[in-house]
């Protein structure tokens, strides 16, 4: 898929910027190769997998949508986040609906600057400590104190991952 032309001209990072700044938060962006996966973006950053934090886009039965925070060396747990929610369905939606729902493309999506500010859930694990996600553009990553996000973002923090399988 070609990026979109706010993608292309940074308009998700600035997005990002102008949200993180309006709710207090320091960030940090950096620019990085691209990147094949997880592992091979967390060695350019010179940072763990489990530092980098993928914000999913979960799709609900009504319609509507939240955001995930699950730590890279984790996956989300279906039942964990259902039970949260009080749902029993939820799902990852394509990506032309996760970009409709937010404004920003796979691999750059955060709840930042999102187009519609939409519930955060995120994985307890990732307290405690500086973490890196998406800056709202390709090629650009943050950094951010995961307490001062989730603070920030009224985020849920509970248990919603799994280990990843071996």
């Amino acid at each position: 898929m070609a990026p979109s032309a706010e993608a292309a001209d940074g308009g998700g990072r600035a997005r990002f910027l102008a949200d993180a700044a309006a709710r207090g938060l320091d960030v940090e962006i950096v620019e990085r190769l691209a990147a094949h996966s997880l592992e091979e973006a967390a060695g350019i950053l010179g940072i763990t997998p489990a530092d980098i934090v993928k914000s999913l886009v979960v799709k609900h039965k009504d319609g509507s949508f939240l955001f995930a925070l699950i730590p890279g060396d984790r996956q989300i747990s279906w039942p964990k986040l259902r039970g949260l929610v009080g749902v029993n369905k939820l799902s990852l939606p394509p990506a032309d609906v996760a970009l409709d729902a937010t404004g920003y493309e796979r691999g750059t999506i955060t709840p930042l600057g999102s187009t519609k500010a939409w519930p955060v859930y995120a994985d307890r694990t990732i307290t405690g400590r500086r973490i890196s996600m998406g800056a709202g553009q390709h090629g650009y990553s943050a950094f951010v104190d995961a307490d001062a996000l989730t603070s920030a973002l009224d985020a849920v923090v509970a248990d919603i991952s799994d280990p990843n399988p071996i």
